[in-house]
């Protein structure tokens, strides 16, 4: 656990969280606030968040449908251990579990959730560099393979509910086949961090025994103009909606 001091608190969705974060190591930013804007949740449903962190993305989704059933799976102690605090302290009722995705609590084995969500580890190190801080690797540094992501997300989602993931851009052809080999009614959303640039992250949502067909959706545009020093000031109107008034992401408006 870190002692408060070395703690932040730190404002989500214009102030309808405040959530503690490391002042060293992994800190949430837009990315789990995305994926939370972009479950389509309804009040007295449940989710599940892997990989959860310090509760942003569950936390997130629980202030934008209040009455939403959260869950969250955090392999790193100290981090399961905030986010229960976050929870606490921002008054939602969130059950967190300390476990690894292959080696899930009892009490999650042997549930299902209507929605589940993750924000996995970004980079496979067989091409990239390890972060110095241990607690700041294990967010980013993929250890355990996609598809095993999807595959324990898909066991925990019950029938007819959707399953969300953020990812980079360039593991999507992976991300797809993990997700088209367990889900159907697959759908992806391109964030496009401004005009004229490449995405370099997309949502992709699938239902478990969904049979439409594939949809790519327009992207969203997350800032204006063509440079800015401060990202957060700068937002359209329509990412800022979602960041800061708790506004849902939808696929298709």
């Amino acid at each position: 656990m870190w002692p408060d001091a070395a703690l932040s608190a730190d404002k989500f969705l214009g102030g309808r969280l405040v959530l503690r974060q490391p002042v060293k190591g992994y800190r949430a930013g837009a990315d789990p606030v995305l994926l939370a804007a972009a479950v389509p949740a309804r009040a007295g449903e449940s989710l599940l968040d892997l990989g959860c962190g310090a509760g942003t993305a569950a936390l997130c989704a629980g202030a934008r449908v209040p009455g939403l059933r959260l869950a969250g799976l955090e392999r790193q102690p100290a981090y399961a251990a905030l986010a229960a605090r976050n929870a606490r302290e921002n008054g939602i009722q969130m059950q967190v579990h300390c476990g690894d995705l292959s080696a899930m609590p009892e009490a999650l084995r042997q549930a299902q959730f209507h929605h589940v969500i993750a924000n996995p580890p970004y980079f496979r190190r067989d091409a990239s560099v390890p972060a110095r801080a241990h607690d700041r690797e294990g967010a980013l540094g993929e250890e355990t393979p996609l598809a095993l992501w999807v595959e324990a997300a898909a066991k925990r989602c019950r029938p007819g509910g959707s399953v969300t993931f953020i990812h980079r851009a360039e593991r999507l052809p992976e991300l797809m086949a993990a997700f088209a080999d367990r889900l159907g009614s697959l759908e992806l959303k391109p964030l496009v961090p401004r005009a004229g640039r490449e995405s370099q992250l997309v949502l992709l949502r699938g239902r478990k025994g969904g049979r439409a067909a594939f949809r790519l959706h327009a992207g969203l545009l997350l800032h204006a103009g063509e440079i800015h020093s401060d990202q957060g000031s700068d937002y359209t109107a329509e990412a800022s909606r979602i960041m800061r008034a708790a506004g849902a992401l939808d696929f298709a408006p």
